[in-house]
């Protein structure tokens, strides 16, 4: 297998304990330290639809896109959307093309031509947990975003000052 056969082959389906050991270890070297810097929840996942993904992947395509970016974004704190997100983290999604060069191949952010210029393909928005996790208490009991409560995957136990804590 050549360099360039690995390199198209980036991505696969992994298990359970996968997710989980990547979670757990997010929601205690990262998670827990931003949340403390906001002095409120942040974001630990962002949902997005299937049909919405689709359409989004089926405009890339047809842009020429081979792949996808995901990259990682705070929403600045005077954000005019929905103010529970002001200074919470979210993710990004960019359709990107390969460009071979000397120096190697990179994947290149994909710009479309949009009112006499050129806008980047990227699709952003989806629904940020916390602050909105589903139910009727977005940040459920003891301040745990109350979807998280009946997730499995990445549940993780942290102790501090305050006491003990399932995350």
């Amino acid at each position: 297998m050549t360099t360039a056969q690995v390199l198209q082959k980036n991505g696969r389906l992994v298990g359970t304990k996968h997710v989980d050991q990547l979670i757990s270890r997010y929601k205690k070297e990262r998670w827990v330290a931003n949340t403390q810097f906001l002095g409120k929840p942040d974001s630990l996942s962002t949902w997005f639809g299937i049909e919405e993904i689709t359409q989004f992947l089926r405009l890339a395509s047809e842009h020429g896109a081979d792949g996808i970016k995901v990259y990682y974004g705070v929403y600045p704190e005077d954000f005019e959307g929905d103010i529970e997100l002001r200074g919470r983290q979210t993710v990004v999604l960019v359709a990107t093309k390969e460009k071979k060069t000397e120096n190697g191949l990179f994947h290149k952010n994909l710009y479309v031509p949009h009112k006499g210029g050129a806008e980047i393909l990227a699709f952003n928005y989806g629904t940020a947990c916390p602050p909105f996790c589903g139910g009727n208490d977005p940040l459920g009991t003891e301040g745990i975003p109350f979807g998280l409560e009946m997730e499995r995957v990445g549940l993780t136990i942290l102790e501090d000052e305050k006491g003990i804590k399932v995350i």
